[in-house]
Parts: structure tokens; sequence; C-alpha cells
């Protein structure tokens, strides 16, 4: 998740919560308006050898499965409105075939709004591969659906050195644009120079749409309907530029406000929304060393 204009609590409330910060907003951006037919020249790079290594087609009802996800809890970060919650169906569970993660205006603990994040951090890692999340966003005023990676080193090295990678963000106060951006420590939001590009959908959170990065060695790729929107390369100058040669982890989270999501404010006439997840599939390329 991202926004130069949001602070970075580290704030730990359970076992589960991460220290990380998902984040919006780049002075350096790539825009393309996917209204009109004019983005065709956007295509994904050919990659005849992505072999499937990972996926969750969410075909069991239920809680998400435990051998693939865990969750975040409490208030983590980015100064958002929601309390995190951990294995509540009301907020996170497998339903016809979908993963639904459903924000709701209710006091729970200390908060008035409840959702959840679930993530890989302990079950799964990779460097390199494409990452492609088929999804339905949430809309209205105060939400802010993310699918994002973050490096597992992030404990040890802090953030950003650790690395971020955001696949998609949107808020509802500019509904129709999807975000992808990079986080490192030359290029982040607290300097005001994360690298990023945003493409524009005509109502997105009406159909379902294939979010997507293809990480190289030497590049990652940003698709939305495999158009190619931005391309974040590496500079070669080393890891304050190019902290992506790690293993990451992946995210997805539906916050509620915050300072990037909630500068507009909250609409509570909007709730429950639902951020729904057809599949999340994870491929690397055979010719590659994985690690």
């Amino acid at each position: 998740m991202r926004l130069r204009r949001r602070a970075v609590p580290w704030a730990l409330v359970a076992a589960a919560a991460l220290t990380m910060t998902s984040c919006a907003g780049f002075s350096s951006r790539a825009t393309i308006d996917d209204t009109t037919d004019s983005a065709s020249r956007f295509r994904p790079r050919s990659q005849p050898d992505w072999q499937l290594v990972w996926s969750d087609e969410f075909d069991t009802d239920g809680l998400p499965d435990p051998e693939r996800w865990n969750y975040e809890a409490g208030f983590v970060r980015n100064q958002e409105a929601q309390f995190y919650t951990t294995s509540r169906l009301r907020n996170s569970r497998v339903e016809d075939g979908h993963l639904i993660i459903e924000a709701h205006r209710e006091r729970f603990v200390q908060a008035d709004y409840t959702s959840a994040s679930l993530h890989t951090r302990f079950t799964q890692t990779w460097t390199y591969g494409r990452f492609e999340v088929r999804a339905k966003i949430p809309t209205g005023l105060g939400t802010w659906p993310a699918i994002w990676l973050l490096g597992a080193n992030i404990r040890d090295v802090g953030w950003p050195a650790s690395g971020e990678i955001d696949i998609m963000e949107n808020v509802g106060w500019d509904p129709q644009r999807l975000h992808g951006t990079v986080h490192t420590n030359a290029y982040n939001h607290m300097l005001g120079t994360a690298r990023g590009g945003s493409i524009v959908l005509a109502r997105p959170w009406e159909q379902f749409h294939v979010y997507a990065i293809e990480w190289h060695p030497d590049r990652i790729d940003f698709f939305v309907d495999d158009r190619r929107y931005f391309t974040y390369r590496n500079d070669g100058s080393g890891n304050d530029s190019w902290p992506f040669d790690n293993p990451h982890y992946l995210i997805v989270n539906l916050a509620i406000g915050g300072s990037w999501g909630g500068m507009q404010g909250i609409d509570d006439r909007i709730f429950p929304q639902q951020f729904v997840i057809d599949y999340v599939r994870v491929y690397q390329d055979a010719n590659v060393a994985r690690r």
C-alpha cells in the first residue's frame, strides 16, 4: 500500500501483526487512460517459460487456507481506521470459489471498522516471477484495497531497505485509477521519490480484472488485464535502488481510511464493502534460478 502523504507507524498489536508499510503516491509517474482503446501497445512481454509454482483457487468454503495464509492483526499502519481481525468469517472467508475480504462499520475493540489483511510471510516467499491476482475491488469514499509484496528481511533491515512492490492499489476518492509502485531506500514516498505508474479503467469495481507484475532480475513490469502500464528497471547501482534480488512475500488487504485512503474522509453509508479475489497465481521462469 502506498503514499508519501502517510505516516509509517510500526505497530505490532498481536503476534501475527507485521511491521510493514504499503504506500501510494509517487513523484515519477506513468499514466494510461484505459477508458479508450489507446492502450493496445501496452502488452505483456513474451515469456514462454512461465511455470505455475503456487496458487490458491479458493475452492473450499470457510476460513482461508492456513497452509497458505496468515493474518495481520489489530491497527497496523498508515493511521488506518480499521481493526484487522483474525480467523473471523465476517471479515475474511472463502465462499463460492472466491476469497472475500469484507469491511464493516461496527464497534470492535477500539475501532469503528473491521476488515482483514492476509499474507504469506510464514508460508511462502519468492524471488522473481509473475504474480497474478484476478479480483473485483470495492468502491466508496474511504476504501483502500491493495495487493503487494514486501521483502522477507524487513525485520532485519527495516523498511524501505527491504523493498516493496505494490501490484495494485486503489483509493475510493479516485475510484477509476489503479496504481502500481515500488519503494526502496533511494525511491520511496517518505523522500517523495517513489517510482510508479497508474492506469484508468471505467468502473473497475463492476467486474473482475487481472492485476499482475512480471518481476525479472533487470526490471519489474506492471499490468492490468495484460496491458503493461509501467516498468521499473534495475539501474545497477545496488541495493538502495534495487532490493529485489531477495525473497518477498504476498499481502492482500482492504484498508479503510488512513493517510491516503482517508484523505477525503470515510462515507459510512457504503458498508459493508467487499474485496473479492477469484484466484492468486505465482509463476516462475524455468530459466532463472529460484531463491
